[in-house]
């Protein structure tokens, strides 16, 4: 008779079936295969970096192969082009550039270099850009003078926004310029421009605007005269001046001044010598209407 031998059980043991399991789930495959390696290289580099030498030298070679990619001859700006400034705004610029040429485009600060250009008083708008060949193209749009700006600090030149762009000695260094004077007056530059082109239909040369009140225009004449504008519609008013000015011939009588800013009721103004004649003259027409009713009396 044959012994009997106890077979083993094939079965695997609770603890050994659960860690099957844990084995063949993708988060326990995935820390092996990743996780594992990057803790083994970061403890690497960790005890390699933990020396204050090694972290040292380790900086400064990154510092040299930087400093070797960003001077190569392709990233090397050796010219500064300027497009569209006069001569004196490209002075005005090269003065205040704050990089010396050749320089690495890595190290220019273009907003930044845009920005100082854009703060001169002279320039309205700068685009930069680094073209082939190393050359930093800036592109000028300047401002345009359009009025002279009496003030008591002096006479200030305005472009259309009302932005002072220079500075005169004096009114014949721009004679090209219309002169205005008054507070607020840079600020209301396109309405004085159009007042202005308006009163080219006058026969008398103008000398200037004045602004009133921060509000409305005076129109001054070259002889002295004023035409008070009115607040709305300033440039209607003087067309009605010009219209007076060509049947009457207004303008050219004895007149201080014209107030249209009532539109309904225009008033003149006199000068005393032709106010004094005036009286003069009712006078002796009403002492002769007198003598005339005594006579028939």
């Amino acid at each position: 008779m044959r012994p009997v031998i106890p077979r083993t059980d094939p079965a695997p043991s609770r603890l050994r079936y659960r860690l099957e399991r844990m084995r063949l789930t993708p988060g326990y495959r995935r820390l092996f295969r990743l996780g594992l390696p990057l803790l083994m290289v970061a403890g690497l580099a960790g005890g390699y970096l933990a020396d204050d030498g090694r972290r040292a030298d380790l900086g400064e070679r990154i510092a040299e192969i930087r400093r070797q990619i960003e001077t190569r001859p392709e990233f090397m700006v050796h010219l500064l082009s300027l497009d569209g400034a006069s001569a004196g705004v490209q002075e005005d610029i090269h003065e205040i550039f704050p990089y010396d040429l050749p320089a690495s485009s890595f190290d220019l600060d273009l907003p930044a270099i845009r920005a100082m250009i854009e703060d001169l008083p002279a320039i309205a708008r700068a685009d930069l850009r680094i073209r082939q060949g190393g050359v930093l193209a800036v592109e000028i749009t300047e401002r345009v003078p359009v009025a002279l700006w009496r003030t008591r600090a002096g006479i200030d030149v305005l472009d259309i926004t009302g932005a002072a762009i220079d500075s005169v000695a004096a009114r014949a260094d721009r004679p090209d310029l219309p002169v205005l004077t008054g507070a607020g007056a840079d600020r209301a530059v396109p309405q004085a421009l159009d007042i202005l082109a308006a009163a080219r239909a006058l026969d008398q040369p103008v000398r200037g605007l004045v602004r009133m009140g921060e509000r409305r225009w005076d129109l001054v004449l070259d002889n002295g005269k004023r035409v008070l504008l009115p607040e709305d519609e300033p440039v209607r008013a003087l067309e009605r001046v010009i219209v007076l000015d060509h049947a009457n011939d207004m303008l050219e009588r004895d007149l201080v001044t014209i107030d249209m800013r009532l539109g309904a009721r225009p008033t003149v103004r006199l000068s005393e010598t032709a106010t004094e004649e005036w009286w003069h003259l009712t006078r002796a027409g009403g002492a002769t209407d007198n003598s005339a009713g005594a006579t028939g009396r």
